[in-house]
């Protein structure tokens, strides 16, 4: 049996934060606000597999409003994510994210998300795809107020 998910997320750029995505950190004046790292392209991959599995969202498993997700990395959160597909039967055939940002320029950083990525799931780097591309200055992401991540995942029940 195989089964898709999709998710999506967004943070505010704000100063004093680092910015990371895809358990990377990349150079850049601002950084994304949140309760965790704040990696939407992370968050929106988790909620990907979640919903592929029937397993409600991120929020749900790892609300905001628990101490013990303050400042956490968002790979230790898609690890226990994967640990709850796999106690469910699940395995990762394939992700592809978007990550939407008008800057910084993310292309040099994608190899070393996409590994990160396949390494936390325990699958082969082919498996993974992230994309990046810009708003052409429209919209929040446009006028550099915040990022925005879509990801779609297939699993398999073993």
């Amino acid at each position: 049996m195989f089964r898709i998910g999709n998710g999506y997320d967004v943070h505010r750029l704000v100063e004093g934060r680092k910015l990371i995505l895809g358990g990377v950190e990349i150079p850049h004046t601002l950084g994304l606000d949140g309760h965790s790292d704040a990696d939407a392209l992370l968050h929106a991959l988790c909620d990907a597999l979640l919903g592929a599995a029937g397993l409600g969202d991120l929020g749900h498993h790892f609300p905001d409003t628990d101490d013990q997700y303050k400042g956490i990395s968002s790979l230790l959160l898609l690890e226990k994510v994967n640990d709850s597909l796999r106690a469910k039967g699940f395995h990762v055939v394939n992700t592809d994210a978007t990550l939407v940002a008008q800057k910084p320029k993310l292309a040099s950083h994608i190899p070393a998300m996409r590994q990160n990525i396949a390494n936390t799931l325990g699958i082969a780097i082919d498996q993974v795809n992230v994309k990046a591309t810009t708003t052409e200055k429209l919209g929040f992401t446009g006028r550099e107020e915040g990022l925005a991540a879509y990801a779609v995942a297939l699993i398999q029940k073993v």
